[in-house]
């Protein structure tokens, strides 16, 4: 005990920590297997959330509807950051200007930029439509077509993440020595060869964490369609017309929150954990092959 006073300033995070992450993750998995309203008295089914969550259409839907957004926004999102860093690296003068410009989408609102896009793709009054019908094309449903609703979601969070990983992209860059493209360029290496066979292979590792993290930040969207798609007295149901915009955050939002059902919620959070767990290891196995070779 004779660091008692190093550990006592340090408490207060452990503590909050516990009482506000900890706890609620365990008692959210002990919640999966209670039928509970939030007010009265936890009554024990055992597997039924989840034996009912296997046969839930809605379920179901709001995974597809998760996945096609995040391939939709990860992967423009991570090769436009790639390409963006890769420009930005070669530029001499105003590349702190550039670096802010890029990176401000990360932090701004999100619920303000969901607005915002909201506005541009309103399908009767928005900026893009306006644009598109300045040259005879006629309005698009951006909002109510199924897959259109997804793009826009896609778009959204495309623009929030990519500076975010192009300042990551961008620092890896700045960390591999010139001496080494200075001597591909004397073996007689063009810029797409060195690009392919230096840069790829030493920038892997930084390329594998964005995989990662835009793996779990994209399946957990829930702001952009929660403000794009408000539950109101037209759209009763969340995730806009069809449900097409509902992803998984969404439905357990609706489930746990709107509904009551603080059970089912939990069972939904839990089976989406194991698939984020289970998409994260592919896409490490993917990533990683062929490292050792």
């Amino acid at each position: 005990m004779a660091y008692w006073r190093q550990y006592l300033a340090i408490s207060p995070f452990y503590l909050i920590f516990a009482a506000f992450s900890f706890f609620p993750v365990f008692y959210s998995l002990y919640l999966a297997f209670q039928r509970w309203d939030g007010l009265g008295s936890m009554q024990f089914v055992g597997l039924q959330q989840f034996r009912f969550l296997w046969d839930d259409p809605v379920f179901w839907l709001s995974i597809r509807n998760t996945l096609v957004i995040w391939v939709l926004s990860t992967v423009p999102t991570l090769f436009g950051a790639l390409t963006l860093a890769t420009l930005l690296h070669s530029v001499r003068r105003f590349k702190g200007f550039y670096r802010i410009a890029l990176y401000v989408p990360n932090v701004t609102s999100i619920v303000a930029v969901a607005i915002f896009f909201g506005a541009v793709f309103s399908n009767n009054f928005g900026l893009v439509n306006a644009i598109l019908g300045m040259v005879g094309i006629s309005p698009v449903p951006w909002l109510s077509n199924p897959w259109l609703i997804k793009v826009v979601i896609s778009l959204l969070m495309t623009w929030q993440w990519t500076g975010y990983n192009m300042i990551i992209y961008l620092a890896g860059l700045q960390a591999i020595p010139g001496s080494i493209y200075e001597a591909a360029k004397m073996d007689g290496a063009g810029p797409i060869r060195t690009f392919f066979q230096i840069t790829i292979p030493i920038m892997r590792p930084i390329i594998l964490f964005t995989v990662i993290i835009s793996t779990i930040n994209g399946l957990q969207s829930f702001s952009e369609p929660q403000v794009l798609f408000a539950s109101n007295a037209a759209n009763a149901n969340l995730g806009g017309p069809g449900q097409a915009g509902l992803t998984t955050l969404l439905y357990f939002y609706q489930s746990a929150f709107l509904n009551n059902d603080y059970g089912y919620g939990a069972a939904i959070v839990w089976a989406f954990f194991v698939l984020i767990i289970i998409l994260v290891a592919v896409n490490w196995r993917l990533t990683t092959r062929g490292r050792k070779a």
